[in-house]
């Protein structure tokens, strides 16, 4: 036994620690048939985000977290790197112990080989004091090495003997420890490159790309924007103790639209700033940063790949705040009435006749006239899903699974569309969600 059995290794930093793995195999041996939605999805509360892509990689996540060989996560800043590193140490068997992190581009080449693998006293000027290192620290539990990429060759080689031995010595010391820690390393460069260019081992990079995971930027899944925002101005909300602060319609197709090149965190901190500036009140236009608005000006010109309708249909997914919804005027509300006429018999019409894929189906909007005095499109478009929702829900006698089926809609999302604009009385959460 190594001294290193001797220290401290509960978990204290880990999120929902006190779900551990024992306890999702108990919970998910069978699998929940209680909607489509899969069963190990519950296992990430933490994590926002159901679009097609992040489904695949919380799927990849859940079936390597009760593995110890190494993970490799690759992706841009700011995409949830560190957050998808603790759900899998918090689903692992090594759930109840530490849960160790550390920037390796954040740290000098000389500093970084004693925080990994600690040093004697005097090893060095300055240490005076033998210290434990982070591989000591961890000992039973899960490493996070961050931006791995930018890791000096000198320490790769001596990382690399801790992959392939489990073994390792302190900076300026002669003994030698055994290390019984999962590693994974995360970078957001292209590590094939950086071997081709001699600027990372190539043995290494085999060591640690044993499971790889790819976290695709938000611009790859739009789809995760709406909650994300959500998800971060309840939060601001809950600090701030407001709880009115809320978007402006205006405002939330522009953000939808956005390709956010920093990510979750770029997502996350312009919240937060918006907040600030909107003094828990509205977010509107008027106060989000130029770029914004010109990237916006481009996508109304037809230079963006993302559509108008891809962004009404984002947006129409937006939690509604009471008291601030806004309405069709009272003069245009007959001809909206002969819209939504017109359109649900096209939706029946051409879903009868071409019985084809409702993803396929070109529908006739020939007889919709926009009011002379407009309308204010995301409210319409709410309205309008409000309808179908509930003639969905109507044709199959209130069950969730069929309704979201005729919607083109995952269950989960469904319910909680059904919550969130109190369309209908739910019944017990155990029967229907």
């Amino acid at each position: 036994m190594t001294e290193f059995n001797t220290i401290n290794t509960r978990n204290t930093g880990s999120i929902n620690s006190s779900l551990h793995s024992s306890e999702f195999n108990e919970l998910f041996q069978s699998k929940d048939t209680r909607d489509d939605q899969p069963y190990w999805l519950d296992c990430f509360p933490e994590i926002v985000g159901r679009s097609p892509k992040m489904l695949k990689v919380l799927e990849t996540v859940y079936k390597i977290s009760f593995s110890n060989s190494s993970v490799l996560i690759n992706g841009e800043s700011g995409t949830g790197k560190e957050l998808i590193a603790s759900a899998i140490h918090r689903l692992s068997p090594r759930a109840s112990k530490k849960f160790v992190a550390i920037n390796c581009s954040a740290i000098p080449e000389t500093l970084l080989e004693s925080e990994l693998f600690g040093h004697e006293k005097g090893a060095f000027t300055g240490a005076s004091t033998k210290r434990i290192g982070l591989f000591g620290q961890a000992d039973g539990g899960t490493l996070f090495l961050d931006e791995i990429g930018d890791m000096p060759l000198r320490l790769q080689s001596k990382l690399l003997r801790v992959l392939q031995d489990k073994k390792f010595t302190p900076l300026g010391g002669q003994n030698i420890y055994c290390s019984d820690v999962r590693i994974i390393a995360a970078t957001n460069i292209n590590l094939d490159r950086a071997v081709s260019e001699g600027k990372f081992r190539l043995d290494l990079y085999y060591r640690l790309n044993v499971l790889p995971v790819y976290i695709p930027p938000l611009r790859e899944r739009p789809e995760d924007i709406p909650d994300l925002l959500n998800k971060f101005l309840q939060n601001t909300n809950k600090l701030s103790g407001s709880g009115s602060c809320h978007f402006s319609s205006e405002a939330l197709t522009i953000l939808c639209q956005y390709p956010w090149p920093g990510n979750v965190r770029e997502l996350q901190n312009l919240v937060e700033r918006m907040s600030i500036l909107s003094k828990n009140s509205v977010i509107t236009v008027d106060i989000l940063p130029d770029s914004y608005k010109n990237y916006h000006a481009q996508a109304s010109q037809g230079q963006t790949v993302l559509s108008q309708e891809h962004t009404n249909n984002m947006v129409s997914k937006m939690t509604v705040v009471p008291g601030n919804i806004p309405t069709i005027p009272t003069s245009t509300v007959n001809q909206s009435t002969n819209i939504n006429v017109n359109l649900n018999t096209n939706l029946h019409t051409n879903a009868l006749s071409q019985r084809t894929d409702p993803k396929n189906i070109q529908y006739d909007f020939s007889n919709i006239e926009l009011p002379q005095e407009g309308i204010d499109i995301v409210n319409y478009i709410e309205q309008l899903e409000n309808h179908l929702t509930l003639q969905a829900l109507n044709k199959t006698s209130n069950n969730k699974n069929q309704a979201a089926k005729l919607l083109g809609l995952n269950r989960t999302t469904l319910v909680e569309r059904i919550k969130k604009r109190k369309l209908i009385q739910l019944q017990e959460p155990s029967k229907e969600l």
